[in-house]
């Protein structure tokens, strides 16, 4: 739905074509065409709907967990980052900690293609190695087409969307290049489920529930009579989208801990409920509260993205650290800010297409009675304090535990990536005329 990127839009003239790039909400260019045919349940008419629909209900005072300080204790980053053993490579990667997260300053004019959003609490990133990157898209083009997930004409489109550099830029401590080939499997795998189950590549609302239980069993493998289970591994070898997320699963189940596996496949589910929360209030034509949208964005969000950075760094984050309460809620500000950072880059796009389209802007706008750009720079404050509460909670427990902190700077550099990949692809986002 709106996690992330529009995957094998692909024109028909000469040059670039789709890959991962823009929200999954945008829709299709002129002259592009289709790759997933719909399923047969959605070529019934969709039904008449009423009109959208705004709650407004009163909240109580939010309760969360935040890590517990020792007396006395600050909180504050550590100077020169996190210590201890297995820190000192990722931390050599990212600048100076006192150099790091910075507003964007509001520029004299509009901002210019490739420029921050102005006020923006931006965390630098590391440089991607171009020849990584390079490296990277042949090998995902490679295997793309070695599973046939689209024609042979294709070829050499994936370079136009930058799914190498996506990659690099956001798992900068990877180990080698087969751990970010395989980051960029699951990514790819990712994007092609959402554009041909929920979005315009053959995708809908209607029926949606259906094909992504199918999607998660791709993941998380049914175990049945033996009739049954071939007639499953065959219903998966048929279907583009199912063989991304079998082949995709197996790559990270040879590099990832079963600890890990089960992890990043429970978060699928967490993404999967996510898209059916977008998928019903579209169905219904409702423009949930702004809190309503923040809980469906926790879960139709970045999360398996970054449920893999230890993995990808050559470590693991023990299950037992992993499930405490202050690890999960700093796991969560971090996707939570970044999911923020797609809303607001992809904004122009989308409402360019449908000033309905849900994103943060919008909901704010619909509740709080006020014009788009007022709710626009609302949503940027908004990221901002989710991305300060990341930055000082997870130092503190970066304080705490030399494998958390560790833990920690992956998931930083991860959001710092991901950022820079959102700032500079032109070809995707342009910023509104705002300022």
């Amino acid at each position: 739905m709106s996690s992330q990127s529009r995957v094998f839009a692909v024109p028909t003239a000469p040059g670039v074509a789709g890959l991962v790039g823009a929200s999954l909400s945008d829709q299709a260019r002129p002259g592009e065409r289709e790759l997933c045919a719909a399923p047969p349940e959605m070529a019934a008419e969709l039904p008449v709907l009423p009109e959208p629909t705004v709650e407004r209900p009163v909240l109580p005072e939010p309760t969360v967990e935040r890590p517990v300080l020792p007396e006395g204790r600050e909180v504050a980053w550590l100077p020169g980052g996190p210590t201890g053993l297995g820190t000192s490579a990722a931390r050599a990667l990212l600048p100076p900690r006192e150099n790091r997260g910075r507003s964007a300053p509001a520029p004299a004019g509009k901002p210019r293609a490739g420029d921050p959003i102005p006020g923006l609490y931006v965390p630098p990133a590391v440089p991607a190695d171009p020849a990584k990157v390079a490296e990277v898209d042949r090998r995902l083009e490679a295997w793309a087409h070695e599973l046939d997930l689209f024609p042979p004409e294709w070829a050499g489109d994936f370079a136009g969307f930058q799914t190498g550099r996506a990659v690099v830029l956001q798992h900068p401590g990877a180990v080698d290049l087969e751990h970010l080939v395989v980051a960029g499997k699951l990514l790819v795998a990712e994007n092609v489920v959402d554009d041909c189950y929920c979005e315009d590549y053959g995708g809908s609302p209607v029926g949606l529930g259906g094909r992504l239980i199918i999607a998660q069993s791709a993941l998380d493998p049914l175990h049945t009579a033996d009739g049954y289970q071939q007639q499953w591994q065959e219903g998966l070898a048929a279907d583009a989208p199912l063989r991304s997320y079998a082949s995709a699963i197996r790559a990270y189940r040879d590099i990832a801990t079963p600890s890990q596996v089960t992890r990043f496949v429970h978060d699928m589910a967490r993404l999967h409920l996510g898209y059916l929360a977008e998928a019903a209030w579209a169905q219904t034509r409702t423009t949930p509260p702004v809190w309503k949208y923040l809980v469906m964005r926790q879960f139709n969000n970045f999360r398996p993205c970054l449920s893999i950075v230890d993995a990808m760094d050559g470590y693991e984050l023990p299950e037992p650290l992993y499930s405490r309460p202050e690890v999960q809620r700093v796991t969560a500000l971090a996707c939570n800010a970044t999911t923020l950072v797609n809303d607001l880059y992809s904004f122009t796009k989308e409402m360019a297409v449908d000033e309905h389209h849900l994103n943060l802007p919008v909901v704010i706008a619909a509740e709080e009675q006020r014009g788009l750009k007022d709710a626009y720079l609302k949503a940027v404050e908004i990221h901002n304090e989710i991305m300060h509460a990341f930055e000082d909670e997870s130092s503190l427990l970066a304080a705490a535990d030399p494998v958390l902190a560790r833990y920690t700077t992956s998931l930083e550099a991860w959001v710092a990536g991901n950022h820079e990949w959102h700032q500079t692809n032109t070809y995707r986002y342009s910023l509104p005329n705002y300022w």
